[in-house]
């Protein structure tokens, strides 16, 4: 079920020195440094890339350790899939507190990109649930990190980028679910202001919510698109779904599906076959992983591939920074067939490099169109820049150093608790040299 990371974007080929299956917890001794861990290679970017040394991948780390039925709190090994995990629990009456949009990452992998799902104004971030975990370092130590013991590895591993040593194993509390179902509705909204309007009521009363905008409206359409509501199905509830079907995209095209032609009639058409609201029974893969029943999907894009851009605007300039944002990217021509707009809530982030923060996310999908789609990032960067927002590493290949140091005001903490021999593509391509 897995993808090769170099398949997702079409950066440059970056392969390490070495790659090595664990099979332990013991770092290989005579092999090039830096190390880097890998689990299913669901990041967009290059944070998981290592081109100077040992890639150490770690889905074969993939066994439950202990789970306390009555309590929720599970411990599994860092290369395990968030599905396997879900599909253990949830017929037991568990969920992850939370989940990203695809459940065919690794556990270490949630931890160390700190992902966040579609109820984050209700839950956090992913590291909101984790009680600990066990770090390797290169010294051979095996550290015990948790909110008491070891505290500054633990907020700096928790969305540090796999930077501070191989994670082991995981600790995390998991939330009571009745059933895998969920009560949804999907709404339309005609523009920007239509969304704030229905978000706000949303928050109040749904646990999940996220937006898909239409990338090409403009004028008194601008921003318009559909809400995708979802809250857990109560005691009782019950449906017949039959079993989630898999599909492949079957080749790779020597040119991009994804137009301003293709983009325009899509569109039009999802937008228009979701206006008469309704609540149906969903089950929790088709609400929380649509993607995820299309293997290959990235396909669509081509040899050429694609890029993803994700930004987060703070409250004080979400309303305004979004709508310039999208006017930007309307001008441009180059739409996003997948386009999510999400609200942030109060809840604060556990790691030092968190990327959830107060505010709203804006995530795209761009075929790689060269020159042209990386001149408009430098535009949508002076945007996000003015309006003191971040990107999000995990789905990065090209952010300036400098927007990165804007987006993490924590960042001279974390480095010092980076492993010395632990380093990613990013991270030197951001100037940051490995031992």
């Amino acid at each position: 079920m897995s993808q090769s990371p170099l398949s997702w974007n079409k950066i440059p080929q970056i392969y390490p020195k070495k790659v090595i299956e664990l099979d332990s917890y013991k770092l290989p001794e005579n092999t090039p440094t830096p190390f880097l861990a890998r689990g299913n290679g669901r990041s967009y970017g290059d944070v998981c890339l290592n081109k100077q040394g040992t890639l150490l991948k770690t889905r074969s780390l993939d066994q439950f350790i202990t789970f306390n039925r009555e309590t929720g709190i599970l411990c599994a090994q860092a290369g395990i899939l968030l599905h396997d995990i879900l599909s253990f629990v949830v017929p037991q009456g568990w969920f992850l507190g939370t989940v990203p949009g695809t459940s065919l990452a690794t556990l270490g992998g949630a931890v160390a990109n700190d992902v966040h799902g579609k109820n984050h104004h209700v839950a956090g971030s992913f590291g909101n649930h984790v009680r600990g975990f066990w770090l390797i370092r290169s010294d051979d130590s095996m550290v015990e990190c948790s909110r008491t013991q070891n505290t500054g590895l633990f907020y700096a591993t928790i969305g540090g980028l796999g930077l501070t040593g191989l994670i082991a194993q995981v600790e995390v509390q998991l939330t009571r679910i009745h059933n895998p179902l969920m009560w949804c509705e999907n709404r339309v909204f005609h523009n920007l202001d239509e969304y704030w309007q229905l978000n706000d009521a949303a928050q109040q009363n749904w646990q999940c919510a996220a937006s898909w905008i239409d990338c090409l409206s403009h004028g008194n359409k601008l921003g318009r698109g559909v809400m995708f509501l979802g809250n857990p199905a109560p005691a009782q509830t019950q449906a017949y779904f039959d079993k989630p079907r898999q599909f492949s995209f079957p080749i790779e095209l020597p040119f991009s599906l994804i137009n301003h032609v293709s983009l325009a009639a899509f569109n039009e058409l999802y937008f228009h076959t979701h206006k008469a609201a309704k609540l149906f029974l969903s089950h929790y893969r088709n609400f929380h992983f649509p993607l995820d029943g299309i293997l290959y999907w990235n396909r669509i894009y081509g040899k050429t591939g694609f890029y993803q851009y994700q930004c987060v605007l703070p409250k004080h300039s979400e309303r305004d920074g979004i709508r310039t944002l999208l006017d930007e990217i309307q001008r441009s021509g180059q739409g996003s067939f997948l386009a999510v707009l999400k609200s942030f809530g109060d809840i604060a982030p556990e790691g030092l490099l968190s990327f959830p923060r107060l505010g709203t996310t804006l995530a795209l999908d761009f075929p790689n169109g060269g020159t042209k789609t990386l001149k408009l990032f430098e535009r949508l960067d002076a945007i996000v820049r003015e309006s003191q927002g971040a990107l999000y590493p995990a789905k990065d290949t090209r952010m300036p150093r400098d927007l990165f140091e804007l987006g993490y005001p924590k960042l001279n903490e974390f480095i010092q608790h980076i492993d010395p021999k632990f380093s990613s593509h990013f991270w030197q391509r951001m100037g940051f040299q490995a031992a």
